[in-house]
């Protein structure tokens, strides 16, 4: 008897999952970055096309409400795993058990078939994934948004590898998951190739941008005098959380070669340094201000606590250059927002950042991590005084391409395909 074709659907609700930070904290302070803004705009837009989204992340301070709605259609629920306060990342491994316990008894409060699928966001989350998977009897979608074979491969001097567990933990998520969600199509080849993950499973989707929210709006000038700054300044950013895989050290030690190069931009120059110390950057919370001290141009360097989105918005377009050194990015959204509000960016040729970025033509890519090769790359705006403005133009139309709406149409569709291929392996006799 030949089986039934049933049609294929959408998931109506599903179960996100985000352990080690919430959707609701500040991107750019502690371990939230890219990945938080993701969820959020990610869930925002399901919710919009009619997929519910729940998000499970980790209580950090007493009091908070056990849900609370981020938008309509998306709820993020908090859920008690470990002391509040005072958990680094590295210590979430012996809270998953009980992260795990938090989830499954918020599923056991509604009828069975409540959730019709998972998505995991980083491998610790992608381990309570596995078993709330399973018990469900759902698919298992995963994101990794970084690597730890990948990021040792690339590791900043003085960084501290990944441990073997989360190589281990990785690696087993690789085999459990349905459908592996990729940024970009080289982070999916380091899947297969580094995780030996099976290619038909990884789907390529690119993160998208809030095009609402960054735009170029009423230009350079006005957002300079909104925030201070002068008008006729260069003025190449760093934006982000402070630690050595995001290399803010390079952009200090190009600005001391620029500065011996030409001592007299020292009076039109201001390097802003938005963003707090994360990871294994907390170990030396001062390093980069002292570093900025030693190289002799703490003159001319502005640090800045993490911003909001909204404000975030108005520094990139006060920038004539949006700079990240990094050693690693899984994608680099930061890179696409400054784009969309209409800056240019310097960015190192690595992970994801040759797709978020066109060399030549909405930015500069640089080989390797010479701080010469990035004072080359500020000195060409030095000198073309209209490469800022046309660069600027030129990247705004790049990053048009990357909205949210078609990042969350591609996204569902990778959820139809892999409740459907659930569906058939069931229906098969050989299932």
């Amino acid at each position: 008897m030949p089986l039934l074709r049933l049609p294929n659907r959408r998931p109506r609700r599903i179960a996100m999952l985000s352990v080690h930070t919430s959707p609701l904290h500040q991107p750019g302070t502690g371990d939230a970055g890219g990945m938080n803004v993701y969820i959020v705009e990610l869930a925002r837009r399901l919710a919009e096309i009619d997929v519910e989204v729940e998000v499970f992340t980790r209580a950090t301070s007493g009091g908070l409400p056990p849900a609370v709605e981020l938008a309509p259609g998306v709820l993020v629920r908090h859920v008690d795993a470990g002391p509040y306060e005072g958990l680094n990342k590295e210590d979430l491994p012996a809270q998953l058990c009980a992260f795990t316990h938090g989830v499954m008894q918020a599923w056991a409060g509604h009828r069975p078939g409540y959730y019709d699928l998972v998505h995991s966001h980083y491998w610790l989350s992608g381990h309570v994934g596995w078993l709330a998977a399973e018990r469900w009897g759902v698919p298992l979608v995963h994101a990794m948004h970084t690597m730890a074979k990948v990021k040792n491969a690339y590791l900043a001097d003085g960084d501290t590898p990944e441990p073997p567990a989360r190589v281990i933990g990785e690696t087993q998520i690789v085999r459990a998951a349905d459908r592996l969600i990729a940024n970009t199509s080289g982070e999916a080849d380091e899947l297969v190739r580094f995780y030996d993950a099976e290619p038909g499973k990884v789907a390529v989707v690119h993160p998208g941008v809030n095009l609402d929210r960054f735009r170029p709006a009423d230009g350079r000038a006005a957002a300079r005098a909104r925030l201070g700054l002068p008008e006729d300044a260069l003025i190449p950013l760093f934006a982000g959380r402070i630690q050595p895989l995001k290399a803010p050290d390079i952009l200090l030690r190009a600005v001391a070669e620029l500065l011996e190069r030409r001592p007299r931009l020292r009076q039109h120059l201001v390097v802003p340094i938005v963003g707090g110390p994360s990871g294994s950057g907390l170990a030396k919370p001062e390093g980069l201000q002292k570093l900025a001290g030693r190289l002799g141009i703490a003159d001319v360097v502005r640090f800045h606590p993490p911003v909001g989105q909204d404000e975030l918005a108005d520094w990139f377009r006060a920038a004539s250059v949006l700079v990240m050194p990094s050693y690693n990015e899984s994608f680099g959204l930061v890179a696409i927002e400054a784009q969309a509000a209409g800056t240019p960016v310097v960015a190192a040729a690595v992970g994801g950042l040759p797709v978020a970025v066109r060399d030549g033509v909405s930015g500069m890519l640089i080989p390797g991590h010479d701080p010469a090769s990035y004072a080359d790359a500020l000195l060409r705006f030095v000198d073309n005084p209209h490469l800022v403005e046309h660069m600027g133009r030129t990247a705004a139309l790049h990053a048009e391409g990357f909205g949210w709406d078609s990042a969350a149409a591609a996204t569902a569709e990778v959820y139809t395909a892999a409740m459907a291929e659930r569906r058939l392996r069931l229906r098969s006799p050989h299932g």
